[in-house]
C-alpha cells in the first residue's frame, strides 16, 4: 500500500499468543524493543488512508488490466518464450511473474537499467539462486532462474 520501508502493522486475533523476536524494551506490550519512529507510523497511517480511499474506485481493476496488457504484449513480442509463473486469475492485480525462455533474469535486469524489477532472491555469496517458491511449484531450475517479477502501480 506504498508505506515506506521500515514500518508495518500486524493484526493479532484475540487469544493468539506472540513471542518477541527481539527482547528488551517494553514497547508494544513487551513484544518489540526499540524506539518507534513517529514519522514512519504517520506515513503508514497516511498510506492506509489512501489505500482505503482507492478500494471502491476500481484502481485494482485498472492495474489488473495494465498487468494483463503487459503480459499480452510481452508474449506477442517474444512468441513462445514467455511463461507465466503462477495462477492466471488468483494472483495480485499488480504483479506479473514470468520466465523468459533462454534468458537469465539477472542478465536481463543488468541489460535494462531503466526498468525496476526483481528476479527473486540471491544467496549471500552473490551467486544467483532460483526462487524456492518457483521450485516448490514444480518449475525446473532453468525456468526459476529466468524468472522476472514486474510490479505495476504508483
Amino acid at each position: 500500500m506504498y508505506a515506506p520501508k521500515g514500518i508495518g502493522a500486524l493484526y493479532v486475533h484475540a487469544g493468539v499468543r506472540l513471542e518477541p523476536l527481539v527482547y528488551g524494551g517494553g514497547q508494544e506490550r513487551g513484544l518489540r524493543a526499540g524506539t518507534e519512529s513517529v514519522a514512519l507510523a504517520v506515513a503508514l497511517g497516511a498510506a492506509a488512508h489512501l489505500a482505503c480511499t482507492e478500494l471502491d474506485t476500481g484502481a485494482a481493476d485498472r492495474i489488473r488490466i495494465l498487468r494483463d496488457l503487459l503480459h499480452h504484449r510481452l508474449a506477442e513480442l517474444l512468441p513462445g518464450r514467455i511463461q507465466l509463473n503462477g495462477h492466471r486469475a488468483r494472483r495480485l492485480p499488480n504483479t506479473l511473474n514470468i520466465s523468459i525462455t533462454g534468458v537469465h533474469g539477472d542478465d536481463l535486469l543488468a541489460a535494462t537499467p531503466g526498468i525496476t524489477a526483481s528476479t527473486g532472491s540471491a544467496c549471500h555469496t552473490g551467486m544467483p539462486e532460483p526462487s524456492p517458491v518457483l521450485l516448490a511449484m514444480g518449475h525446473d531450475h532453468g525456468r526459476a532462474l529466468s524468472a522476472l517479477r514486474l510490479t505495476l502501480g504508483r
